[in-house]
């Protein structure tokens, strides 16, 4: 009988679990779609005008019906490449608005704090908000803060850790690699929104370099100043005379923005391997030049929106409600006054069903583009559009946004007022014209960021033409995803290396309990709960999570005959199937008990760059996998898949950054990742054989 993993494993199927209950928490019956009320009437008050001798341009919107004010400023810049300084604009922006000249970061955010008021700044401009009895004052701060920014080196160098910290964490998130490489490959590395950050770039901006390009490019040249609110026209302009007729102009800067790469001349995957990647990344994209005024734009929006714009989208019911393939798929189609814009679906799914979600993905985009839409499909779409349309205008930066867009791309006065109408137009065949128009079939980049191991096998299998890429857009060979393995190597002997790798076999049998005290932080989630784990031989359990302030929202017991489990407050006893899944449990570390017959060793891959064994472990009819680090023999990743909902869900647990507690060395971080859910935990407290009892169990 050999050994294998640790006490983790019991962590890992409870925190899934958990992970399960926050997904099914957030489901939303989608069966019925919303009754449609009368059709609404649109009345978008026309600012009115001014502009100062330094060129800043002003739209003043008055409205009394709530005692507030808003200020939107926009730098209305012409995109420009920062090339081998790319991120400087990223290191100035977050430099502005943290005080001026004349006041301090701290107290200049306690009085924004003070006032009740918001203000923040980035290098395409700023925002702040109060109410109406302060406005004079935040306005006379938001000036200073724009025209006097406190810029010092210290600041400067504090914002480049952060944002190289930043870049450290995302170098194995796939999400970061396939953004940064599909706007790559849609754009090229030369255009403006094709650029992207390295550690090398921002490690080339001097603190000069960034007060240099805010004098440069963050000046009234361009600049829009929009106010809505419950004031009166001419005590604003009286104000934006006082605090802003002392912002200077800067020499004129004429940027051609360059056109974008051409779209493939065929479809075509482009493929960038992550080893340790746990779903893989699609996104399915081509170039469009669609303006906000063009004669399609409103068609566009439907179009989008029946294809992937929601729950209702054809991606969507066909990847995650019919096939199961995904959280969520959607697309975009998207607009730009300087011609350089994309319609893009995207979807996160499982390795197993990559090569499918693919061509499923591609059925769909086909079906828009031939077959005409159901009439109540498109009439639910219009009025899905209309509600969104009617609740935005009830934020005062919508209406902003409004004001500006009729500015800055050429639109007529009446673009928004008859907005709506626009939208109820739009017919069936002018769905499949628009879709023929902007989704391009034949020219489409399908980017897929993920497992090539696991994946690429069957990506082949599809016949569409693959092209490899690095994970910074550079085109690169067909990678190789394993390596020969030792002659005579066994998974046994993996095992038995692991467990020496450890403390020894004699060490783990020592073990008779074990408390594990760990923070954990939920991707997304703006608490951090702590858990705490007991074990005792053989097999009794309990597990809980605890937010400060909200108490256990978790907890599982097992004494070793019976059991229950806590979710939300709601207390539920095991039932059969699983009473006889935690009984079948032998010891504190179950891979003790495991017959050799039932591992099989695989290959040797990758994982963040190191080389690891992966091991197969069959019990019945279900297989998971183990994966133990050559040099070090520590296990650093296992992989578990589960029925649950109707859908297949894979856990993917890495371990890392083990330590020794009596003589027996435990990892101490841990990141468990379920569909979009990631934990992870970093351990505070492990104790062996101590401070676990029986009544713990009770």
């Amino acid at each position: 009988m050999k050994t294998a993993i640790n006490m983790n494993n019991k962590i890992v199927a409870f925190f899934a679990l958990f992970i399960m209950t926050i997904g099914a928490s957030a489901q939303i019956d989608r069966s019925q779609p919303p009754v449609a009320g009368p059709e609404p009437e649109i009345s978008i008050d026309k600012p009115e005008e001014f502009t100062l001798k330094n060129g800043l341009k002003v739209l003043v919107v008055e409205n009394h019906k709530l005692p507030r004010v808003s200020y939107s400023l926009r730098i209305d810049n012409a995109p420009v490449a920062t090339g081998k300084k790319a991120g400087i604009e990223s290191l100035i922006g977050s430099m502005l608005g943290n005080g001026t000249t004349t006041i301090s970061k701290d107290d200049f955010n306690e009085e924004i704090d003070f006032l009740g008021a918001s203000l923040n700044f980035g290098i395409s401009g700023g925002f702040a908000s109060s109410l109406t009895k302060y406005s004079d004052r935040v306005l006379e701060l938001m000036a200073d803060a724009a025209i006097n920014p406190l810029l010092t080196e210290e600041e400067f160098d504090k914002e480049k850790t952060k944002l190289l910290e930043g870049l450290k964490a995302d170098a194995k998130s796939a999400d970061a690699i396939s953004g940064r490489v599909g706007l790559a490959l849609s754009y090229g590395t030369n255009h403006p929104y094709g650029e992207f950050v390295t550690e090398e770039t921002i490690k080339n901006v001097t603190f000069g370099d960034a007060v240099a390009f805010y004098e440069k490019y963050f000046n009234p040249n361009h600049a829009y100043l929009v106010v809505i609110g419950d004031v009166k026209y001419k005590d604003v302009k009286k104000q934006i005379q006082k605090y802003f007729k002392n912002w200077s102009q800067s020499v004129a800067v004429n940027s051609t923005v360059p056109k974008p790469s051409a779209n493939v001349q065929y479809t075509q995957i482009n493929f960038v391997d992550v080893p340790d990647a746990t779903q893989s990344n699609l996104s399915i994209t081509n170039n469009v030049n669609l303006k906000m005024n063009d004669e399609d734009y409103h068609i566009a929006l439907i179009t989008n929106n029946i294809l992937g714009g929601g729950g209702e989208g054809y991606l969507f019911k066909n990847l995650r409600e019919d096939k199961g393939y995904t959280y969520g798929a959607y697309s975009s189609l998207g607009t730009d006054r300087y011609g350089a814009s994309r319609f893009n679906a995207t979807a996160k799914v499982r390795n197993a069903v990559t090569d499918s979600a693919v061509i499923e993905a591609l059925k769909e985009i086909k079906r828009i583009r031939t077959e005409p839409v159901d009439a109540q499909l498109l009439k639910d779409a219009k009025a899905k559009y209309v509600g969104n349309f009617v609740m935005a205008l009830e934020r005062p930066q919508t209406i902003a946004n409004y004001a500006l867009n009729i500015k800055l791309n050429d639109l007529p006065e009446d673009f928004y007022t008859t907005y709506l109408q626009k939208i109820n137009d739009v017919t069936v065949e002018d769905i499949q014209r628009v879709a023929n128009k902007y989704f391009k079939e034949d020219n489409l980049r399908i980017i897929v960021v993920g497992n090539g191991a696991e994946v690429l096998e069957n990506l082949e299998k599809t016949g569409i033409p693959i092209k490899y890429f690095d994970k910074y857009a550079n085109a690169t060979e067909k990678p190789v995803f394993s390596k020969p393995l030792p002659a005579g190597l066994t998974a046994d002997a993996v095992i038995n290396n692991y467990i020496t790798a450890i403390g020894g076999e004699a060490n783990l049998n020592k073990i008779n309990t074990i408390l594990v005290n760990s923070d954990v932080t939920i991707q997304g989630a703006p608490f951090k709960p702590k858990a705490t784990v007991k074990q005792m031989a053989p097999n009794k359990s309990y597990m809980e999570i605890v937010v400060e302030g909200m108490g256990a929202v978790m907890q599982q017991s097992f004494n070793g005959e019976s059991g229950y489990m806590v979710q939300q407050g709601q207390k539920t006893v095991m039932d059969d199937k699983m009473l006889s899944v935690k009984k079948a449990e032998k010891g504190l570390f179950p891979e003790l008990y495991l017959d050799a017959s039932s591992l099989e060793l695989e290959s040797i891959m990758t994982i963040d760059g190191a080389d690891v064994y992966k091991v197969k472990v069959t019990n019945g009819d279900v297989a998971s996998y183990r994966y133990y680090d050559t040099k070090t023999n520590y296990l650093v990743r296992t992989e578990e898949s589960a029925e649950m909902g109707g859908q297949t869900m894979t856990t993917i647990t890495d371990y890392s950054n083990y330590k020794e507690v009596d003589g027996v060395k435990f990892p101490n971080t841990m990141k468990i990742a379920t569909g979009p859910q990631v934990l992870s935990f970093e351990t505070t407290e492990v104790k062996i054989n101590e401070g676990v009892s029986d009544a713990d169990f009770n």
